[in-house]
């Protein structure tokens, strides 16, 4: 059962390690299944961490990136990029917001969103903005992001940090309170709707209700990061619409290109026009080859209804992991909802990652303890079945043999 802790000695001598990968490489892969360079075969559990919506070579998608390639990968935002403006328009539909701006990454999302927040508040006057972050949050690696972040571990080497947080517990609506009566530099409310890196830890309805009245109230901006529970994971375009809220700033990037980097920043009146030519810019966003994934990834997941999809097979993977870890020592909570799911354990497991490739299912460790799941909402119930097949006798024989 011991999985390997490391990769063979300089298997890759030029790339910097700053992953701890394991000693396989992927070929290929079709719908939910992956092959190794070896010929093994896996079930794909991760989706690219939330990534492959559509799986992998989809039989539409394909063919609408070829077609694209063949005409211009990338011009510049110098002119004009008329899929940026379809696109636009059908994230504003989706979500009932108004404007977008795109980039490429979840990171570079959430760097827009922090600084739409500063400038916000510097129009309103105010020489040092503040905003309310949280707890085992994640919201990237760059200087500022990492300094929105809750994670210690992530932190450390990288001081001094980015000023300007102010950060509570999550689903502790008192918390947000008493900031809103101490602290008046405050311009926005920052959160993962769910959070992801965290360990599937998903912000309650209420809560979500909460902070809303309370952005309105104070007239602070509300920013969901959607980066990794967005676009139709949980079964709504947004897990944010379950609540029946709407934000001010919403990033997202991961699932919205199926594989091909896209970010975005889909933004409401209050804040859709703080940024004006000048004060932002990417040379990547936006680009004819992203605009085109993001368009064939939003019109493939209507016609194949996947986030009814995502809902129903989220829904039996969920039933499955209980029926067959409920009770078992050593399991602590099953959370999430849709196809965003984490098991968490009352130890470290990070020697699952290992252990479950080894039986042919790619999934992933998060916040020490916390199995993960976000496969491609392409996923079937027979192969959420086989996940659970796979999944809880490891989980079981792991948990027996481990202190």
């Amino acid at each position: 059962m011991n999985a390997p802790d490391k990769l063979p000695a300089s298997p890759e001598p030029h790339v910097m390690k700053t992953y701890g990968r394991l000693p396989l490489a992927l070929s290929h892969g079709r719908g939910c299944w992956l092959w190794d360079t070896e010929g093994k075969k896996y079930l794909d559990g991760l989706g690219g961490i939330a990534v492959n919506t559509l799986g992998h070579a989809h039989p539409r998608l394909v063919p609408a990136l070829q077609d694209q390639i063949g005409k211009i990968i990338h011009s510049s935002n110098y002119y004009l990029v008329s899929m940026q403006e379809q696109l636009a328009a059908k994230l504003c539909e989706l979500s009932g917001l108004t404007n977008v701006f795109f980039c490429s990454t979840g990171l570079e999302a959430n760097e827009a969103a922090l600084k739409i927040a500063r400038k916000y508040g510097h129009d309103k006057g105010m020489e040092r903005p503040e905003i309310v972050v949280y707890e085992m949050a994640f919201h990237g690696r760059s200087i500022a992001t990492l300094s929105a972040t809750g994670n210690p571990k992530v932190q450390a080497g990288f001081g001094p940090l980015v000023e300007g947080f102010v950060r509570v517990p999550l689903n502790d609506v008192a918390a947000i309170e008493n900031v809103a009566r101490t602290n008046k530099n405050v311009v926005a409310i920052f959160l993962e709707v769910i959070q992801g890196e965290g360990g599937i830890r998903p912000a309650t309805v209420e809560y979500l209700q909460a902070v809303r009245r309370i952005c309105d109230a104070h007239g602070w901006l509300l920013m969901l990061d959607e980066v990794q529970c967005g676009m139709g994971r949980t079964g709504k375009w947004f897990a944010h619409q379950w609540a029946g809220i709407l934000p001010d700033v919403m990033p997202l990037a991961k699932g919205l290109g199926s594989g091909v980097p896209v970010g975005a920043v889909v933004c409401g009146p209050k804040a859709a026009d703080v940024l004006g030519p000048g004060n932002h810019g990417t040379t990547f966003g936006g680009n004819p080859l992203a605009m085109r994934a993001g368009v064939e990834t939003i019109r493939i997941m209507e016609e194949d209804g996947l986030l009814a999809n995502a809902a129903t097979v989220g829904a039996a993977l969920k039933t499955g992991l209980e029926r067959e870890l409920g009770g078992v020592a050593g399991v602590a909570q099953i959370r999430g909802q849709g196809l965003m799911l984490g098991i968490e354990l009352d130890r470290p497991c990070g020697e699952i990652l290992g252990l479950a490739a080894n039986a042919g299912l790619m999934l992933s460790v998060t916040a020490d303890r916390v199995i993960r799941l976000v496969p491609p909402l392409i996923l079937s119930l027979d192969e959420a079945a086989q996940i659970v097949a796979i999944l809880c006798p490891l989980i079981k024989t792991f948990l027996s043999e481990t202190p």
